[in-house]
């Protein structure tokens, strides 16, 4: 049995030249920037590789568990796409990214939802139904890992051909025209590798889009910015002053990757300086204001809760003078 899933980790697990800055085409702008965004990809392929490895979740989340802290919520992000494609191609129950979430993958639920979204871009939708996203309100970063797969691997279309796609009907029982902007949210955070970490190369990709865009890509400049890292304050600060009107889109996607390290335990110095500079706050007070947003969310028909949420945020972000 061993050797049947050894196999179906060859199988299954991409090459790690795929996640290669020159392979993919992007910008380099230092050495050191080059090495952060490949070991973010490498260990996102580790993660993908003890989902496919692993008898079930709990195993996997004990290799999981053993990953670097600054890297680790890429593993979890990685693991939870190798389970969700193992649900959707497989012909019994599908529960493997359940159990993830029922375990340590609960702390880690922002990047697992995003890692089910990768598996979305990977698989035919007759099988996309077998995927596990069931929260009403974090379902909507599957979408987000769906846009940045696509901007990642796709690039020539989504990112400097700006394609945008629209899924009617997903979720079952979301607005109809509001995917198009949780994927603009993922293809943000895309940039950020992209651009190589480069500010002033992803305030040049941004503005390639629509105005109509740009508030959505920069929300997820700002959480990959502060997320993934890569850059000092001086140019977490030029990014900031260079995005204008834009500046509050970035404080909140800066918030919502200060929820997620919070959440997981797996805050490192350089999301406390971006969330300084991004939010005026720590990453405990920039996510106890993500936490305070949730209070009483509802869908109000056209904007999803989860779109609400994101405007409170911002909102409160502005109250206290980040914009």
């Amino acid at each position: 049995m061993r050797m049947l899933r050894r196999l179906r980790c060859r199988l299954l697990t991409p090459p790690v030249s795929a996640t290669r800055l020159d392979a993919r085409g992007f910008h380099v702008k230092s050495a050191e920037a080059r090495d952060r965004l490949e070991t973010i990809g490498a260990t996102f392929l580790r993660g993908f590789g003890y989902a496919a490895l692993a008898r079930t979740a709990a195993e996997a989340e004990g290799w999981l568990e053993r990953v670097p802290v600054p890297v680790r919520g890429f593993a979890y992000e990685g693991a939870a796409m190798g389970l969700a494609i193992r649900d959707a191609l497989s012909f019994g129950r599908a529960r493997h990214v359940a159990d993830l979430l029922a375990g340590r993958g609960d702390q880690h639920i922002y990047m697992s939802y995003i890692g089910v979204g990768w598996a979305l871009a990977r698989l035919p939708r007759r099988r996309w139904h077998r995927l596990t996203a069931p929260d009403p309100l974090l379902r909507w970063l599957a979408l987000d890992g769906y846009g940045f797969h696509q901007a990642y691997f796709r690039t020539e279309q989504y990112v400097l051909r700006q394609r945008r796609d629209v899924f009617p009907g997903w979720p079952k029982d979301g607005p109809r025209d509001y995917a198009a902007r949780a994927i603009d949210q993922g293809i943000g955070r895309a940039l950020w590798f992209v651009g190589g970490t480069d500010v002033d190369v992803v305030g040049r990709l941004v503005n390639r889009f629509a105005d109509g865009r740009r508030a959505d890509l920069y929300s997820g400049v700002g959480l990959a910015a502060t997320y993934a890292g890569g850059v000092d304050a001086g140019e977490l600060t030029r990014l900031w002053r260079n995005a204008g009107p834009y500046r509050v889109h970035i404080a909140q996607g800066s918030a919502f990757a200060a929820k997620a390290r919070v959440r997981a335990g797996l805050v490192v110095p350089h999301n406390e300086i971006a969330t300084e500079i991004f939010c005026g706050m720590s990453t405990h007070d920039a996510a106890k204001i993500t936490d305070k947003a949730r209070e009483g969310l509802a869908d109000t028909g056209a904007v999803p809760a989860y779109e609400i949420w994101r405007q409170r945020i911002a909102d409160e972000l502005v109250s206290q003078g980040r914009q």
